[in-house]
């Protein structure tokens, strides 16, 4: 057991880990997702070379202190628990590629976020979130952020006005061949458009990338989307965050 590095325990009604699991240092990826937890289980702290954590689906209220300590996080997972806040210590994660804390209770995130410098996904939806801190601008490695079903946008400074920046989005139209393109690479393996169009137009046509929420059937070109990040606001649309974040 001393060598195990993978341990899967989902679904279970685990209350609590024993003991004699802080000897498993060589631990890697823990599941513990769907159990009885109502707090990370203390010998967690001792698995050192963890890189993969899910305790999704438990009870749990509070997240320690301690868990600023284990550094070779990579993939933390508390979503679907009873938390209404979490320890500015998980600002020590830099290696922390992915955080979901998304189906809590959760009114605050702490201001350390904008210290997770690797961090690439942030799951917040569906807390009682009112602001978010302007240390987020810092994650400039952040490609999805999901905040849909939080009351975002109703208080003032210091927190980003979600709401505001939204519904007063800068944001350049489309040109005309953008709009045009799109419309006919929808339409191309209806009509014979290889027949009609010039080489140069069918190479364009065929840059095309499909959109990256999955719930749309539309098509956009490189052009328009160069260094675009995402925010999720309902689950359903994307909108670019960064720009409007400054």
């Amino acid at each position: 057991m001393a060598h195990l590095r993978n341990l899967v325990a989902r679904n279970n009604l685990l209350e609590e880990l024993p003991k004699s699991m802080s000897s498993l240092e060589n631990m890697e990826a823990l599941y513990l997702s769907g159990n009885r937890f109502e707090t990370v289980p203390p010998v967690v702290f001792s698995m050192y070379r963890l890189r993969v954590l899910h305790l999704g689906g438990n009870r749990i209220e509070n997240v320690p202190y301690a868990i600023g300590s284990m550094l070779k996080l990579e993939i933390l997972y508390l979503g679907g628990n009873l938390l209404r806040d979490v320890p500015a210590t998980i600002g020590r994660l830099q290696r922390l590629s992915s955080l979901s804390l998304c189906d809590n209770q959760l009114e605050t995130i702490p201001s350390t976020f904008g210290e997770l410098r690797n961090l690439e996904s942030l799951s917040l939806h569906n807390n009682v979130l009112r602001t978010l801190p302007t240390e987020i601008v810092k994650l400039r490695n952040l490609q999805q952020l999901s905040l849909r079903n939080n009351p975002l946008g109703k208080d003032l400074i210091p927190c980003i006005q979600v709401h505001h920046f939204v519904h007063n989005m800068q944001l350049e139209p489309p040109k005309l061949k953008e709009l045009a393109g799109r419309v006919v690479r929808l339409k191309m393996s209806r009509l014979p458009i290889k027949e009609v169009l010039p080489r140069e137009l069918i190479v364009y046509l065929n840059s095309a990338n499909q959109c990256v929420n999955p719930k749309c059937k539309g098509v956009y070109f490189e052009a328009c989307v160069e260094h675009v990040k995402f925010v999720d606001f309902c689950g359903k649309y994307r909108v670019p965050l960064l720009q409007f974040l400054w």
